[in-house]
């Protein structure tokens, strides 16, 4: 249902919007000197990494080799189960760089745990 949020045009459009609201603080400040707009200023930045910094894990953190050799694991036999395998490869790509991952496969019992909590959030539909 929120497919978009994992769009390029979702993060770009975010990116944009924090930079106009620093803009403004930014030429707030300037012309009143107020140190309410400085404060601004630093919750907008915070609050910009805390948002976009996990979307951006999936560019940094996996080659795209080794995406591609990760989804290729996945079972390509129904429409739900592409969905899934697509599902579960986006969890896994945003929540840990490759070799968080890796060293993770090592220990099977945590990497089981997140996915099957992984697979139970894509298998919901509720709105939620």
């Amino acid at each position: 249902m929120f497919d978009f949020l994992d769009s390029d045009w979702f993060i770009i459009t975010l990116e944009v919007i924090f930079i106009v609201l620093i803009a403004y603080d930014v030429k707030q400040y300037l012309a009143t000197k107020k140190k309410e707009y400085i404060t601004n200023i630093v919750l907008t930045i915070g609050f910009a990494i805390w948002t976009l910094m996990p979307m951006y894990t999936k560019y940094f953190g996996w080659e795209e080799k080794q995406r591609q050799e990760y989804f290729s694991e996945c079972l390509r036999e129904d429409e739900n189960a592409t969905k899934l395998c697509d599902c579960m490869h986006d969890s896994v790509v945003k929540e840990f760089t490759f070799k968080e991952y890796s060293d993770l496969k090592s220990s099977q019992k945590e990497l089981d745990a997140f996915i099957k909590e992984s697979k139970e959030e894509c298998l919901d539909d509720s709105w939620f």
